[in-house]
């Protein structure tokens, strides 16, 4: 007997859990339906219409990601009338802004005046900041949509600079409202929401004031989920800053204390340009905390060391590391065997991996034979 929960989809019949979308459903089986919107792990809101699906029966065009699936239910998710409303909405979408992603098709004066208006302060860029990694441009060029409709629309809102790490770009903002929600029921932070109504619509912090003076913590929940160019690294705006495609993802754990939280350091000349975190993979399932995300220029200072130092007559020489462990060995072996074990205090760090602290709180018990050892969390 066939099982009761089955869903057909494009002509093909697949099992459903209760509870799964019809979105669920296609991607856990291979099926390619476009979002803008969709935020897993979040309450689906249908906003984007790009997931739009025929379902027979309806009376009109359903949005996959908010719609539970059902048996017996009919899905077909390529037909034309599918494909001419996803297209509408990316016109629409490309339209909403100051979007120059090298998609539009805009008679040549007028899109020039646009671009001209668009760029009054310094801070917006010939070229957005997400080129080549902005959904919205990855849609456009997939279903050959020009933009050549409808005028986009002006900027209504400047550009906000004033913060540490984020730079928020109202004229890119397609208020998917994936923001709000890697904000409110990711990070529960409640930080941002969607403000005013209509037109003037917008992503509004705490009295609609900046981020550095509301409750934001800077993790950059909202910047990774940002499908656009509208929330963007303050580091990526910097003059002459090339945008982030291009660069190579290299898969590590963070450093800064010992969770183990998974990032990828985007790479570019042996720079680091950005830091995401790996989606789907534990402990952090890519969320960060501000340090692990924006803390990584350590990395190229120039006042880091390369060697270890060794102090003579009260200045420091560089050594190698034989020299130098050779060196502890025989300070810490004479210590012990003057004055004990007890004379000795180890500190290790909050910000190496707990792997790392575990040897060494076991070589202190064990080699050195004394428990005083601690952390320091500056180190």
């Amino acid at each position: 007997m066939p099982p009761a929960n089955m869903i057909s989809i494009d002509g093909r019949e697949y099992e459903f859990m209760p509870g799964e979308t019809i979105l669920d459903v296609a991607r856990r089986n291979g099926i390619d339906i476009p979002t803008l919107c969709y935020l897993k792990g979040a309450t689906p809101t249908g906003a984007c219409r790009m997931c739009l699906v025929e379902v027979q029966g309806a009376r009109t065009l359903v949005a996959s990601c908010a719609m539970a699936a059902a048996p017996k239910m009919v899905v077909k998710t390529q037909t034309e009338q599918v494909m001419k409303a996803r297209r509408l909405n990316l016109e629409l979408l490309l339209a909403s802004g100051h979007h120059n992603c090298l998609v539009q098709d805009l008679d040549m004066d007028q899109w020039t005046d646009f671009q001209l208006r668009a760029m009054t302060t310094t801070e917006h860029l010939d070229i957005c900041p997400a080129y080549g990694d902005c959904r919205l441009q990855e849609l456009a060029i997939k279903y050959g949509v020009r933009g050549n409709r409808f005028t986009p629309a002006e900027p209504r809102y400047a550009i906000e600079t004033v913060n540490p790490f984020i730079v928020r770009d109202f004229s890119r903002c397609i208020l998917c409202g994936r923001c709000v929600q890697a904000c409110n029921e990711v990070q529960v932070n409640n930080a941002i929401s969607f403000g005013y109504r209509g037109a003037n619509s917008k992503i509004v912090a705490r009295g609609d004031g900046p981020l550095k003076g509301s409750d934001c913590v800077f993790c950059g929940e909202c910047l990774q989920a940002c499908p656009v160019g509208a929330l963007v690294s303050k580091a990526a705006m910097e003059p002459g800053k090339q945008p982030t495609t291009g660069t190579k993802p290299v898969r590590t754990t963070c450093s800064y204390c010992g969770v183990g939280c998974q990032m990828y350091l985007h790479v570019r000349d042996n720079r680091i340009e950005k830091v995401t975190g790996v989606e789907d993979v534990g402990p952090n399932y890519g969320s960060l905390c501000a340090k692990g995300r924006f803390g990584y220029d350590f990395v190229d200072s120039p006042d880091r060391l390369k060697a270890p130092l060794v102090r003579e007559n009260g200045k420091f020489r560089e050594a190698s590391w034989e020299e130098a462990l050779g060196l502890v060995a025989d300070r810490l072996g004479r210590i012990k065997a003057e004055s004990g074990p007890d004379a000795i205090g180890v500190l290790s760090s909050a910000r190496v991996t707990n792997e790392e602290n575990y040897l060494v709180q076991k070589f202190t018990r064990a080699v050195l034979g004394t428990n005083n050892i601690d952390h320091c969390a500056r180190l």
